[in-house]
């Protein structure tokens, strides 16, 4: 986030203002005096102004252990949604980033916070998502080897980029893979475009943000201040 646009929304102060404080001295981040309204701040930085600490108010980070069964949505006609599983005082402000399909089952982020949320969703941030995919079938070696390189989906014009996949375990029919798109049911239909199923979908990371183990699905908590600044 632009540093005036921190300052106006940690205070209430007019732009203007802000930018008038900003080239006037009064403002440091981290202990360093910044004169640039235009400065990058993360959640994880300290901006002082005038000497006092300022924060953004109410801006909220949340992983969820998503069950099958809930659609990535803040509302749906059909459907469960993961905002029903909070019990917070208000989700009317929350937003989804990275969703996840229906019988998807694993790690889903929710903020209030667009900046944030934009940089875990932007393909150009390319932030990594790790899943443990299991196949209908056991994976061939040369399917295995395609999906590294990339692979071309039904309805795009060109491969996908390299993933990473490694095999959990000896039947090599569970795998963990790691992209860094987000096409549409884009793990499945990689899958499909070497002749597989997916029979079962847990995402275990987004970056730096792996799924707390002890959060049975269902469950929640509030993002630590390191998990926050990971996503950058």
């Amino acid at each position: 986030m632009r540093l005036d646009k921190f300052i106006c929304h940690s205070t209430g102060l007019s732009r203007q203002a802000t930018q008038r404080a900003v080239r006037a001295g009064a403002v440091l981040v981290n202990g360093v005096l910044v004169k640039k309204a235009d400065h990058k701040v993360m959640a994880s930085d300290v901006v002082k102004l005038d000497g006092e600490t300022i924060v953004l108010p109410g801006f909220r980070y949340i992983m969820l252990n998503k069950p099958s069964g809930y659609i990535c949505a803040n509302r749906d006609g059909e459907h469960p949604v993961v905002l029903d599983l909070l019990r917070e005082d208000s989700v009317g402000d929350l937003q989804i980033a990275g969703r996840l399909d229906l019988d998807t089952t694993g790690l889903v982020l929710i903020t209030n916070d667009g900046d944030w949320n934009h940089r875990v969703t932007a393909p150009s941030r390319l932030c990594c998502k790790t899943y443990c995919v299991t196949l209908s079938e056991p994976l061939l070696s040369v399917a295995a080897e395609q999906l590294r390189a990339g692979v071309l989906l039904t309805g795009e014009k060109k491969l996908t980029q390299p993933a990473t996949l490694s095999f959990i375990d000896n039947d090599l029919a569970q795998v963990r893979l790691s992209i860094h798109e987000g096409k549409y049911h884009q793990v499945k239909r990689m899958f499909a475009a070497v002749g597989n199923h997916v029979a079962a979908l847990h995402r275990e990371s987004i970056g730096d943000i792996t799924l707390d183990p002890a959060l049975l699905p269902g469950q929640y908590r509030a993002l630590t201040e390191r998990e926050i600044a990971s996503i950058r």
